[in-house]
């Protein structure tokens, strides 16, 4: 279809389809429901909101956060698409106007939550409006497997069962195993759909892990270093949120805070502070961000582990969404571990469900942080590791993770691991079940602490044998020896660590035991000298023009800054240097209803810029 792709430049701004959109996009004009698994960034909202366009009547876009529908919303209305969003926030009279407005045809598209489906005034409007497509944004919140399960999306299939004509229904995601996509398909009653799953990769994601004494410390230098970029901090806990907020801007960052036990009013002010750039770092629980819309989000830290891949991977995705490179680093310490597991055996999420559904659910979350954790000790690459976990093959090396970039020196820890198998074989015959990690490295270290004498560790042989060793080393040697099968660690609540019988080849002295060290490195400062700056490439100092020209009419609109152009379409401009509104048009991003809206200003910029510049030679 000619017209799709027009419609696509018109709006978008885009010449061509992203990977996985066309075809999903046919089959929704071809009146087929559809399942989209594409990572975050890859483009997913377009496959609705182009078919909405195109088709006749209202689109309705289910969507889990109250955040997400307002800046699809501001992002649509930029374009020229008329959209309006239906949620708890709206009061009685924009409540009473959207629903007027909506019955008379003047939207393209409505978002609604989830929980508003249900209620009498919504239904009343949906048996008089032309529905054509129901699209289901963020679906994995159907399935109790996924990472997010929110019972309230288990509604929406009976809703649109009780619609006057069934609408075609399309699914997206960015995260989700094959028990997920089963689950959506069911739950949603997706008839026939045709399943499109592009890859999880994100090429333009720079993943590490760390594991440094001061966090905050850690953090701070990190943010001081990368001083003009917006980012943000994950925490495991409200309290580590505030406290790590409240040190930020004590030393002098623009940082603000997320999470549900703030009152709605300052959540909501302090993510528009973000959002619109006030403040440039976001420290926040995981109730912040899913579907967040920022494009120029250059880093996400994480301060404690996740409890799950899912999670982490959507978090960190939320990183480089419009295609620049980004940073994801995890900070771990052995201590995420425990409270991962409080978070599971405290959560009353799936109250709803039976006892023994409860316990399953339970026993699947400690699978999946064993698999978080096997992520946090891996020598190996984490690209690697994520896009297997989603059962996506890839190179055993990418290139450019923290594991593959680093510089390693080949260490020989034979005499160590003979140590630490020597005291793990001794607790085994003590404790035939055997002891988890922190008391058998407490007793190798030869603690005094009332739990090692209770058990009576200090009476072992092995008792103190490492005494001389840091005990974070002590760890380290653990997670080499089971990673690569001299001991293993029990799954479930409360894992021990116990030999195999490979531990016996070390303790005869028939083996010996190396590994790969990593030689931490300190990442270069992005500040330049005063002679790089002399030498900036020309395209680099217009995008700060444009740049600052965005921010100027963002505030004038009252829009986040992505809302006028994302920073790829701003360097695709600062390359270009587009001189008519011909030109213009063949920036990446700018679409026909943006160019006559946006055009003629940043066309000024670009000549002002080149009369301020050019004429010095410095092109």
């Amino acid at each position: 279809m000619v017209e799709k792709t027009r419609f696509l430049k018109h709006y978008f701004g885009h010449d061509a389809f992203r990977n996985g959109q066309e075809p999903l996009i046919d089959a929704i004009m071809a009146g087929r429901d559809a399942l989209g698994v594409m990572p975050t960034g890859a483009g997913k909202s377009v496959c609705y909101q182009l078919p909405a366009v195109m088709l006749p009547g209202t689109t309705l876009v289910v969507s889990p956060l109250i955040s997400l529908m307002k800046d699809q919303v501001a992002a649509l209305s930029a374009m020229g698409i008329p959209a309006a969003c239906i949620n708890s926030m709206l009061t009685s009279e924009e409540y009473i106007e959207v629903l007027r407005q909506a019955g008379h045809g003047a939207y393209k598209i409505l978002y609604v939550a989830p929980e508003r489906l249900t209620t009498a005034g919504f239904l009343r409007l949906c048996q008089s409006l032309s529905i054509p497509l129901v699209a289901v944004d963020e679906a994995h919140c159907v399935s109790q497997w996924g990472q997010d399960f929110r019972p309230s999306y288990l509604d929406i299939a009976g809703f649109i069962e009780g619609l006057p004509q069934r609408p075609v229904v399309g699914a997206f995601t960015a995260t989700a195993t094959d028990a997920v996509k089963s689950d959506i398909v069911k739950l949603l009653a997706l008839r026939d759909p045709f399943c499109v799953t592009t890859g999880f990769d994100r090429p333009n994601l720079y993943f590490d892990v760390k594991t440094p004494r001061d966090k905050f410390g850690w953090v701070l230098d990190y943010v001081r270093r990368h001083g003009d970029q917006a980012g943000i901090v994950y925490c495991a806990t409200r309290k580590a949120v505030d406290q790590t907020c409240q040190k930020l801007v004590q030393h002098g960052i623009t940082a603000t805070r997320y999470h549900a036990g703030l009152p709605d009013d300052e959540r909501r002010r302090n993510q528009e502070d973000f959002v619109y750039d006030r403040r440039r770092v976001m420290v926040a629980t995981n109730a912040f961000g899913m579907g967040i819309d920022k494009s120029n989000i250059s880093f996400v830290l994480h301060y404690n582990m996740p409890k799950n891949i899912e999670s982490y991977y959507q978090e960190a995705g939320r990183a480089g969404r419009d295609g620049s490179a980004a940073q994801c680093v995890l900070l771990f310490s052995a201590g995420d571990v425990q409270t991962a597991k409080y978070l599971i055996n405290a959560s009353s999420e799936n109250e709803a469900l039976s006892e023994a559904k409860r316990q399953e659910v339970r026993r699947q979350d400690m699978e999946r942080l064993r698999q978080m954790t096997d992520y946090c000790k891996t020598s190996g690459c984490y690209r690697h590791f994520l896009l297997r976990y989603f059962g996506e093959r890839s190179p055993e090396r990418c290139g450019s993770c923290g594991n593959c970039t680093a510089k390693t020196q080949q260490t020989d820890i034979t005499v160590q691991a003979q140590k630490i198998l020597s005291g793990v074989a001794r607790v085994e015959r003590r404790f035939p079940s055997g002891l988890g990690t922190t008391l058998v490295v407490r007793m190798l270290h030869g603690s005094r602490e009332q739990r090692v004498q209770q058990l009576r560790l200090d009476g072992l042989s092995t008792y103190g044998i490492m005494r001389d060793t840091d005990r974070m080393k002590i760890r380290e040697y653990i997670d080499v020896l089971v990673e690569q099968g001299y001991l293993t660690q029990t799954t479930g609540s409360f894992p021990v660590l116990q030999t195999t019988g490979r531990a016996w080849e070390v303790l005869r002295g028939q083996t010996r035991v190396t590994y790969a060290r990593r030689e931490e490195q300190a990442e270069p400062t992005p500040r330049r000298k005063a002679a790089e700056r002399r030498a900036v490439a020309p395209e680099d100092s217009l995008f700060e023009a444009l740049r600052r020209l965005r921010a100027e009419l963002a505030k004038a609109e009252s829009v986040p800054a992505y809302v006028v152009f994302s920073n790829a379409t701003l360097a695709d401009m600062a390359v270009k240097r587009p001189a008519d509104m011909v030109d213009f048009l063949d920036v990446s991003g700018v679409g026909e209803y943006k160019a006559a809206r946006y055009g003629r200003a940043f066309l000024k910029a670009i000549q002002n810029w080149e009369s301020n510049n050019l004429s010095r030679g410095d092109d």
